[in-house]
């Protein structure tokens, strides 16, 4: 969308805290931990795979989240960067 024709399109901000994402990630790699032990236990092999999966599924949501923070922490840097070099404009 580039409702003012500068050739630049508005996207919405989306908020760049990780902590629910590495929350969730811890979460779902203990489940899969649970999952893995009782299946590999009871010689259900798909309730191990099911479990493997949401460890991997963990492991990618915390490591989402860890970028996000990432990212945020560039973002703040960039903006104070920007703010720094207005101020010796002035």
């Amino acid at each position: 969308m580039d409702p003012n024709g500068s050739g630049f399109t508005i996207v919405e901000e989306v908020p760049m805290d990780g902590k629910d994402d590495r929350r969730e990630g811890r979460f779902d790699e203990a489940k899969g931990d649970v999952k893995e032990a009782v299946g590999d236990a009871t010689g259900n092999e798909d309730l191990e795979r099911e479990g493997k999966k949401d460890r991997t599924k963990g492991k990618a949501k915390q490591a989402l989240g860890s970028t996000k923070d990432a990212a945020g922490k560039a973002k703040e840097a960039a903006a104070d960067a920007v703010d720094s070099a207005k101020d010796r404009m002035d």
